[in-house]
């Protein structure tokens, strides 16, 4: 499922390049778009480039992020330069503020779902997550930083209006970036249940999160309750709503969005 994911969403950055954002002379961010500087500056395909200037970001990737990671993100790379290749380079629209826009939303969540799989689309992206797994950091916010710079080489090699509409769609890019990918986020859970023990052994046994077990009692009814308290990350609340719901379905989750975390978590 994976796989399938990082190939579609791969398709449809290529088809987004060549569509809505090449063009214009619109950029994309980072690799991507000093690839597409070379590429509208010589003879060359795109593509080419983006598959050039993502190996030795790529070993770096190997060293830091895992072997898992790097195929897939070779996957990605591949089917993208091999689709823009394929792909026409044909304008859907000629208004450059809404090809910024849509090209961005497209690649955005393209590269959101890429990021959720285990992947990466190469480029400043690998940095920008290993840089995240040490701060924590919104990883769209981190690609629209490093992505400045492209806009500032945009607007010296075309022109300064260019860069504005490239600069529009980093951001709109990284917005959709951080929507998809959360994995940033982090969610408290209070749990209030009468199978505390049972609750407790099964999250332990399928998550890496400590979990403080407290007394509790009804207001109402005076029944003695445990109330289980755990910090998790955005992606695994599916898993634990449905692990605590096999344990406890009569149970009371109170879930809220954690603002910060000082001490030890666990960030993979």
């Amino acid at each position: 499922m994976n796989l399938g994911t990082i190939i579609i969403s791969s398709l449809l950055i290529g088809f987004a390049f060549n569509m809505f954002l090449l063009p214009q002379k619109i950029l994309s961010g980072g690799v991507s778009g000093i690839a597409m500087i070379l590429g509208l500056l010589t003879p060359f395909n795109t593509g080419t480039f983006i598959l050039l200037l993502n190996i030795p970001i790529i070993i770096l990737g190997y060293l830091r992020l895992g072997k898992q990671f790097i195929f897939y993100t070779l996957i990605s790379v591949a089917v993208t330069s091999i689709s823009m290749q394929v792909i026409p380079e044909r304008g859907i629209s000629d208004d450059p503020i809404l090809s910024s826009v849509f090209g961005g939303v497209i690649v955005g969540a393209a590269m959101g779902f890429i990021f959720r799989s285990g992947a990466s689309t190469g480029g400043f992206d690998v940095i920008s997550m290993v840089l995240s797994q040490k701060r924590e950091m919104p990883l769209g916010l981190l690609i629209s930083f490093m992505n400045a710079i492209v806009v500032f080489i945009s607007g010296f090699v075309f022109d300064w209006e260019l860069a504005l509409y490239t600069m529009l769609s980093i951001f709109v890019t990284g917005k959709l970036v951080d929507t998809v990918h959360t994995r940033h986020i982090k969610l408290t859970l209070m749990i209030i249940t009468k199978r505390g023990n049972e609750i407790k052994k099964n999250l332990l046994a399928n998550l890496v999160r400590g979990i403080t077990v407290l007394d509790g009692e009804g207001a109402f009814t005076s029944e003695r309750r445990n109330v289980l308290i755990t910090v998790i990350s955005r992606y695994e609340l599916t898993n634990v709503k449905r692990i605590i719901r096999e344990s406890d379905p009569h149970a009371f989750v109170n879930i809220t969005q954690t603002t910060d975390v000082m001490g030890y978590f666990r960030k993979d």
